[in-house]
């Protein structure tokens, strides 16, 4: 009987911290259970990258069904446009870090003014990107290595992409401002709302309009989510609300968040750019290997995106209790959530392992493709447990504001090691697209290793933002 009330009492207990974590309830990271600040953090942030998640595998899906080289032609398009996405999460990264520790302090408004700047800095840049995208986009596929006949019926999805870039940075950058102010729940809500109606809009806009009618899905899609945010940013009652005062453009602080965001930026511009190296090594093996290996990084991302959510955890933990003048907290929960993360990331590595063929065989029709992604699948998962804790290290890097240490990391592992590497052993040693596959569990075996050593030296308490 008591046996039978603890179980009560502990689903019950489980049960209100799941509906706490997502109701968006304001909440006090810097004392208490740290095992339950990671969880009602980890639970909005690992549902938020899931929908995420879902939309990749839901996208490659449908546009599998015009054919090999509209899945080449968006995944040629999602490798450059990862450079958009860099800025984005760079920037977003940025005002996580100040905006958490200005939470941390108790200092509200300052969170709020720093976010709106960050706002400013969105805006400024997303017309350069816009514009050279939309007017550079045939030019964009055929240095990616697309086919004559990819360049022709993709250009048009590549430009709307790109003319769209705004909503994919708000959404990012707004994003990182609700995890700074610890209202993970937000974050969830927009890019379920976002993804949402990109899965819904997906296959009814690509039956009228080809391959275009993928970009205006995700495009409207994230701009839906993107009205979401604003709303709840200029309207809303959470620790954040943003004053029309708050935009008068404030010099230091722009400064301070693109102190943090250049670096946070390049990091993961070279992360990001390897892989579009990586995606060239690959095209000159044809259009099949370039869609398998896109079907097989969607797979991927399926299972990496979650665990990246419960890698953010972290990012605000760290940003928060280092405001709050607790830097040995902020490390107890670095640690927490790397020990959830590596747990979580052994599970999905025996999945892929075991049911790797019957994951791509469901979202590709074509056998040369499919034995592509199996392979690429298998491969890459190997090193999955080292993605899970390498991931957490950086984002706890990134909230303390210390963007550099990841950047310099990323700079020596992925382009004067992963590179070098797949080429050696996809064109030196000719074995084809597998040896790009083996490169990367190499590297992002390497990235976790570097990462540890530095961590343990806890100059990222330090920082100051």
């Amino acid at each position: 009987m008591n046996s039978s009330n603890r179980k009560g009492v502990s689903f019950s207990s489980l049960y209100h911290l799941f509906r706490q974590a997502l109701s968006g309830e304001n909440q006090d990271f810097t004392s208490g259970s740290i095992r339950r600040a990671v969880f009602l953090l980890s639970i909005p942030m690992i549902l938020e990258m899931c929908m995420e998640s879902v939309f990749a595998v839901v996208d490659i899906f449908f546009v599998g069904r015009i054919g090999t080289e509209a899945v080449a032609t968006v995944g040629l398009t999602e490798s450059v446009l990862t450079l958009v996405y860099s800025v984005a999460i760079g920037l977003s990264m940025a005002a996580t870090a100040v905006v958490a520790r200005r939470v941390g302090e108790k200092n509200n408004d300052e969170a709020a003014h720093s976010a709106a700047q960050a706002i400013n800095v969105a805006l400024a840049l997303t017309v350069v990107i816009s514009l050279t995208g939309f007017f550079l986009a045939p030019h964009i596929l055929g240095w990616m290595g697309a086919s004559d006949r990819t360049v022709e019926t993709g250009s048009s999805y590549t430009r709307i992409m790109f003319g769209g870039s705004i909503v994919i940075m708000l959404l990012y950058l707004i994003n990182g401002i609700f995890r700074g102010a610890g209202n993970a729940s937000m974050a969830m809500w927009s890019l379920w709302i976002a993804n949402g109606c990109n899965i819904i809009l997906c296959p009814t806009l690509i039956h009228f309009f080809g391959i275009k009618g993928a970009a205006w899905a995700t495009t409207i899609g994230r701009g839906i989510g993107v009205c979401f945010q604003l709303w709840h940013l200029f309207r809303g009652k959470g620790i954040i609300r943003i004053l029309r005062k708050h935009f008068r453009p404030d010099w230091a602080i722009i400064r301070s968040l693109v102190g943090i965001a250049w670096t946070g930026t390049t990091q993961f511009l070279i992360g990001s750019a390897s892989w579009i190296v990586m995606a060239r090594i690959i095209a000159q093996f044809g259009d099949s290997s370039i869609a398998g290996y896109q079907v097989s990084i969607r797979l991927l991302l399926f299972f990496l995106l979650p665990a990246w959510g419960m890698s953010n955890a972290a990012a605000t933990l760290v940003g928060q209790n280092l405001g709050a003048g607790l830097p040995d907290r902020a490390e107890r929960s670095v640690w927490t959530t790397a020990r959830y993360n590596a747990i979580f990331m052994v599970f999905v590595s025996l999945l892929f392992l075991v049911g790797a063929s019957a994951m791509v065989g469901f979202i590709n029709r074509d056998a040369e493709v499919e034995k592509i992604a199996v392979q690429s699948v298998r491969i890459m998962s190997l090193g999955y447990i080292f993605y899970g804790v390498g991931m957490v290290l950086t984002n706890a890097f990134n909230g303390a504001g210390d963007t550099k240490t990841p950047t310099y990391i990323n700079l020596f592992c992925f382009w004067a090691f992963q590179i070098p590497l797949a080429y050696i052993l996809a064109v030196a040693l000719k074995w084809g697209p597998m040896g790009v596959f083996l490169a990367v569990p190499i590297s992002e075996t390497s990235i976790t290793i570097s990462s540890y050593i530095i961590f343990r030296k806890g100059r990222w308490k330090q920082v100051k933002v």
